[in-house]
């Protein structure tokens, strides 16, 4: 009995550490991303992290665009973000892993078309 409630105490103590240590992803990324032609554009990401759930903006020369379905396991996000040009709808998927003050991401259309691009967003001190 005694075992049992000893593993159970190391479980539960494993599992809030790996919550407590959980990367902070909140505030202002900001990130060179490749588009056509090989040019790449300044983009920010505005992101917010409300326990295992991401919310925020993509800012780039659209705007602010909202990301929806924003996921944090870990040191992974994941969100993606809709666009519309002349009437059709897209959806680019977003994957990053967050190490310091740098998210690795890859960015893809939705179904695997195109090819993915990968880039690094940088913590802005803004």
């Amino acid at each position: 009995m005694k075992n049992s409630r000893f593993t159970c105490t190391i479980l539960f103590l494993l599992l809030a550490a790996g919550t407590a240590f959980a990367a902070d992803v909140t505030g202002k990324w900001v990130a060179q991303v490749p588009g056509r032609g090989g040019q790449t554009r300044e983009t920010t990401f505005n992101l917010k992290a409300d326990g295992n759930t991401l919310t925020g903006t993509v800012s780039g020369r659209n705007g602010d665009m909202p990301i929806s379905e924003g996921k944090i396991d870990g040191d992974n996000i994941s969100f993606s973000q809709t666009m519309e040009f002349n009437g059709n709808s897209m959806k680019i998927l977003y994957k990053g892993t967050i190490s310091g003050d740098t998210i690795k991401f890859t960015r893809q259309r939705e179904g695997g078309e195109g090819q993915a691009a990968e880039f690094t967003a940088k913590r802005s001190g803004d």
